[in-house]
Protein backbone atom coordinates (compact mmCIF):
# COMPACT_ATOMS: atom_id res chain seq x y z
CA UNK A 1 0.00 0.00 0.00
CA UNK A 2 1.27 3.18 -0.88
CA UNK A 3 0.17 5.28 2.07
CA UNK A 4 2.73 6.88 4.68
CA UNK A 5 1.37 7.56 8.11
CA UNK A 6 1.85 11.50 8.97
CA UNK A 7 2.16 12.80 12.37
CA UNK A 8 -0.59 15.38 13.49
CA UNK A 9 1.04 18.83 14.58
CA UNK A 10 -0.14 19.18 18.22
CA UNK A 11 -1.66 22.78 19.55
CA UNK A 12 -3.56 23.73 22.70
CA UNK A 13 -5.46 26.30 20.86
CA UNK A 14 -8.93 26.16 22.10
CA UNK A 15 -11.75 25.96 19.30
CA UNK A 16 -13.55 28.64 18.01
CA UNK A 17 -16.64 30.28 19.25
CA UNK A 18 -18.66 29.21 16.17
CA UNK A 19 -17.02 26.17 15.78
CA UNK A 20 -18.07 24.92 19.79
CA UNK A 21 -21.46 26.58 19.21
CA UNK A 22 -22.25 24.51 15.89
CA UNK A 23 -20.80 21.40 17.79
CA UNK A 24 -23.12 22.02 20.82
CA UNK A 25 -26.28 22.62 18.31
CA UNK A 26 -25.22 19.04 16.20
CA UNK A 27 -25.15 17.01 19.81
CA UNK A 28 -28.66 18.41 21.26
CA UNK A 29 -30.37 17.70 17.05
CA UNK A 30 -28.06 14.36 17.30
CA UNK A 31 -29.76 13.29 20.65
CA UNK A 32 -33.24 14.48 19.74
CA UNK A 33 -32.55 12.72 16.53
CA UNK A 34 -32.21 9.62 18.21
CA UNK A 35 -35.01 9.69 20.02
CA UNK A 36 -37.71 9.23 17.04
CA UNK A 37 -35.12 7.60 14.25
CA UNK A 38 -32.64 4.85 15.13
CA UNK A 39 -30.14 4.34 12.20
CA UNK A 40 -27.65 1.25 13.58
CA UNK A 41 -24.76 2.32 11.88
CA UNK A 42 -24.95 6.09 12.60
CA UNK A 43 -22.63 6.74 15.74
CA UNK A 44 -21.41 10.13 16.81
CA UNK A 45 -18.07 11.14 16.53
CA UNK A 46 -15.32 12.98 18.53
CA UNK A 47 -16.06 16.45 16.67
CA UNK A 48 -14.13 18.40 19.13
CA UNK A 49 -11.08 16.36 18.06
CA UNK A 50 -12.00 16.08 14.64
CA UNK A 51 -11.74 19.74 14.63
CA UNK A 52 -8.75 20.11 15.69
CA UNK A 53 -7.01 17.99 13.29
CA UNK A 54 -8.91 19.66 10.40
CA UNK A 55 -7.45 22.87 11.33
CA UNK A 56 -3.49 21.57 11.64
CA UNK A 57 -4.45 20.31 7.95
CA UNK A 58 -5.56 23.94 7.27
CA UNK A 59 -2.93 25.50 8.71
CA UNK A 60 0.44 23.22 8.11
CA UNK A 61 1.64 22.07 4.28
CA UNK A 62 0.49 18.51 4.82
CA UNK A 63 -2.82 18.20 2.05
CA UNK A 64 -1.66 19.12 -1.27
CA UNK A 65 -5.10 21.24 -1.71
CA UNK A 66 -8.08 22.31 0.71
CA UNK A 67 -11.46 19.92 -1.40
CA UNK A 68 -12.50 17.90 1.10
CA UNK A 69 -14.91 14.90 0.91
CA UNK A 70 -16.83 12.70 4.35
CA UNK A 71 -17.35 9.16 3.44
CA UNK A 72 -20.29 8.34 6.09
CA UNK A 73 -20.89 11.93 6.88
CA UNK A 74 -23.98 10.82 9.06
CA UNK A 75 -25.34 14.29 10.53
CA UNK A 76 -22.59 16.20 8.76
CA UNK A 77 -21.09 18.03 11.33
CA UNK A 78 -17.38 17.43 10.32
CA UNK A 79 -18.39 18.60 6.76
CA UNK A 80 -19.41 21.90 8.28
CA UNK A 81 -16.80 22.05 10.58
CA UNK A 82 -14.41 21.47 7.19
CA UNK A 83 -16.33 24.00 5.66
CA UNK A 84 -15.98 26.40 8.49
CA UNK A 85 -12.53 26.00 7.84
CA UNK A 86 -12.79 27.21 4.33
CA UNK A 87 -12.44 23.64 2.77
CA UNK A 88 -14.56 23.19 -0.39
CA UNK A 89 -16.66 20.45 1.29
CA UNK A 90 -18.83 17.88 0.90
CA UNK A 91 -20.02 14.96 2.39
CA UNK A 92 -21.30 11.28 1.19
CA UNK A 93 -24.27 9.32 2.76
CA UNK A 94 -26.50 6.47 2.17
CA UNK A 95 -28.97 7.44 4.64
CA UNK A 96 -31.44 10.23 2.98
CA UNK A 97 -32.46 11.11 6.61
CA UNK A 98 -29.67 12.01 7.68
CA UNK A 99 -28.60 13.90 4.28
CA UNK A 100 -31.61 15.91 5.18
CA UNK A 101 -30.16 17.29 8.17
CA UNK A 102 -27.00 17.20 7.36
CA UNK A 103 -27.95 19.92 4.72
CA UNK A 104 -30.36 21.85 7.37
CA UNK A 105 -26.91 22.37 9.67
CA UNK A 106 -25.21 23.38 7.12
CA UNK A 107 -27.69 26.32 5.63
CA UNK A 108 -28.62 26.89 9.31
CA UNK A 109 -24.92 28.55 9.89
CA UNK A 110 -24.86 29.67 6.43
CA UNK A 111 -21.98 27.10 5.48
CA UNK A 112 -21.11 26.53 1.71
CA UNK A 113 -21.18 22.60 1.66
CA UNK A 114 -22.62 19.85 -0.48
CA UNK A 115 -24.10 16.54 0.87
CA UNK A 116 -25.18 14.07 -1.63
CA UNK A 117 -27.04 10.29 -1.15
CA UNK A 118 -25.08 7.33 -2.45
CA UNK A 119 -22.17 5.46 -1.81
CA UNK A 120 -18.86 6.58 -1.64
CA UNK A 121 -17.39 3.60 -3.17
CA UNK A 122 -16.12 4.52 -6.35
CA UNK A 123 -17.45 3.00 -9.36
CA UNK A 124 -15.42 -0.21 -10.39
CA UNK A 125 -14.68 -0.45 -6.93
CA UNK A 126 -17.26 -2.89 -6.24
CA UNK A 127 -15.08 -6.15 -6.34
CA UNK A 128 -12.35 -4.16 -3.86
CA UNK A 129 -14.90 -4.28 -1.49
CA UNK A 130 -16.40 -7.31 -1.09
CA UNK A 131 -13.47 -9.19 -2.10
CA UNK A 132 -12.41 -10.22 1.78
CA UNK A 133 -16.64 -10.98 2.01
CA UNK A 134 -19.35 -9.33 4.32
CA UNK A 135 -19.04 -6.68 6.51
CA UNK A 136 -21.02 -4.91 9.40
CA UNK A 137 -22.41 -1.90 7.34
CA UNK A 138 -20.14 -1.03 4.55
CA UNK A 139 -22.28 -1.45 1.33
CA UNK A 140 -22.43 -0.32 -2.39
CA UNK A 141 -25.93 -0.67 -2.59
CA UNK A 142 -26.83 2.82 -3.80
CA UNK A 143 -26.30 5.49 -6.67
CA UNK A 144 -22.57 6.50 -7.35
CA UNK A 145 -22.31 9.43 -4.98
CA UNK A 146 -19.15 10.82 -7.48
CA UNK A 147 -21.48 11.44 -10.36
CA UNK A 148 -24.22 13.53 -8.48
CA UNK A 149 -21.62 15.81 -6.80
CA UNK A 150 -19.52 15.75 -10.76
CA UNK A 151 -16.17 15.21 -9.20
CA UNK A 152 -14.29 11.89 -9.09
CA UNK A 153 -12.18 10.40 -5.64
CA UNK A 154 -9.14 11.63 -7.15
CA UNK A 155 -10.18 15.22 -7.59
CA UNK A 156 -10.57 15.44 -3.25
CA UNK A 157 -7.89 16.65 -1.63
CA UNK A 158 -8.75 15.05 2.14
CA UNK A 159 -10.96 12.32 2.73
CA UNK A 160 -12.35 11.93 6.23
CA UNK A 161 -13.47 8.83 7.34
CA UNK A 162 -15.07 6.50 10.66
CA UNK A 163 -14.17 2.85 9.59
CA UNK A 164 -15.35 0.38 11.50
CA UNK A 165 -12.90 -2.84 12.34
CA UNK A 166 -13.51 -4.67 9.75
CA UNK A 167 -13.65 -1.78 7.03
CA UNK A 168 -10.60 -0.48 8.44
CA UNK A 169 -8.02 -2.25 5.56
CA UNK A 170 -10.57 -2.11 2.87
CA UNK A 171 -10.96 1.98 3.15
CA UNK A 172 -7.34 2.37 2.73
CA UNK A 173 -7.26 -0.18 -0.16
CA UNK A 174 -9.82 2.09 -1.89
CA UNK A 175 -8.17 5.23 -0.68
CA UNK A 176 -5.04 4.07 -2.20
CA UNK A 177 -6.36 2.44 -4.94
CA UNK A 178 -8.70 5.84 -6.13
CA UNK A 179 -7.45 8.73 -4.53
CA UNK A 180 -4.83 11.10 -6.52
CA UNK A 181 -1.11 11.15 -5.29
CA UNK A 182 -0.66 13.74 -2.24
CA UNK A 183 -3.99 13.29 -0.98
CA UNK A 184 -4.77 12.69 2.64
CA UNK A 185 -6.51 9.83 4.44
CA UNK A 186 -8.08 11.27 8.01
CA UNK A 187 -9.91 7.90 10.00
CA UNK A 188 -11.24 8.54 13.33
CA UNK A 189 -10.92 5.30 15.17
CA UNK A 190 -13.12 5.95 18.58
CA UNK A 191 -11.81 8.41 20.91
CA UNK A 192 -9.14 10.48 20.24
CA UNK A 193 -7.58 8.34 18.09
CA UNK A 194 -7.18 9.82 14.89
CA UNK A 195 -4.60 8.83 12.33
CA UNK A 196 -3.28 11.06 9.10
CA UNK A 197 -1.87 8.82 5.81
CA UNK A 198 -0.74 10.34 2.43
CA UNK A 199 -0.64 8.43 -0.98
CA UNK A 200 2.60 8.46 -1.94
CA UNK A 201 3.53 9.08 -5.61
CA UNK A 202 4.69 6.06 -7.68
CA UNK A 203 7.97 5.63 -7.64
CA UNK A 204 9.33 5.72 -11.51
CA UNK A 205 10.90 2.67 -12.81
CA UNK A 206 14.75 1.96 -12.56
CA UNK A 207 16.15 1.27 -15.70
Amino acid sequence: MALTDLSIPHSDEGLPTDARRLIRVAEKRIDDFQIWSRIPAFVPGNYEGAFRVLRALAENPLSRGNRFCEWGSGFGVVTCLAAMLEFDACGIEIEAELVGESRRLADDYALTAEFVIGSFVPRGGESRVYAAGEYAWMTTDSDYAYEELGLDLDDMDVVFAYPWPDEEVVTGELFDRYAGPGAVLVTHHGGDDFRLRRKRAKSPRRR
